[in-house]
This record gives structure tokens, C-alpha cells and sequence, in this order.
């Protein structure tokens, strides 16, 4: 018997996210279980944040966030330094 591989993909809805749902079902193979969750809902969030997920769409296979997924998150220190939080000259 193979065993399942879980794949969770952390969704807003937007047409980026719909984008990624779509081509992971597409590579997906069938003993995977792809699940789509919508940060939307009650308790999506804050397991999102637990997975350290700072943006969408994310991509969690077998309990742990994709490599691709991790890390993105604005950065005060480069958006400060790009202008924000100071008025256009």
C-alpha cells in the first residue's frame, strides 16, 4: 500500500493563489491528498502564522512549509528605505 502525501496549499482566493491550486493539482500524484484552505476561515490563519507562512499563495507538504514558501515577508527595514513612511519629494 503507498502511503498518502499530504499537500496543504494556504489560500486567499486571488487569482495568483487559484494560479498555484491549479498547477499543484496538476503535478500532484494520485496518492496525494491536496487540500486547499482558506485563510479566510476560522483558525486557517493562525495555523499559517504556526507554520511560519508570512504570505500566500504557501504550500505545505507532509506538515512542513515548501522551501519556496518560506521567508516571504515584507521587510520594514527595505520598504523604510524604499521610500515608505517619509513623504515624496
Amino acid at each position: 500500500m503507498t502511503a498518502t502525501r499530504t499537500i496543504e496549499i494556504f489560500s486567499a482566493g486571488c487569482p495568483a493563489c487559484e494560479a498555484a491550486v491549479a498547477q499543484i493539482r496538476e503535478i500532484a500524484c494520485p496518492s496525494c491528498e491536496v487540500t486547499v484552505l482558506d485563510m479566510k476561515a476560522p483558525g486557517v490563519a493562525e495555523r499559517a502564522a504556526a507554520l511560519g507562512i508570512g504570505s500566500v499563495p504557501a504550500v505545505v507538504i507532509d506538515g512542513k512549509l515548501a522551501d519556496c514558501c518560506a521567508g516571504r515577508r515584507p521587510d520594514m527595514d527595505v520598504l523604510r528605505a524604499a521610500g515608505l513612511g517619509r513623504p515624496s519629494t
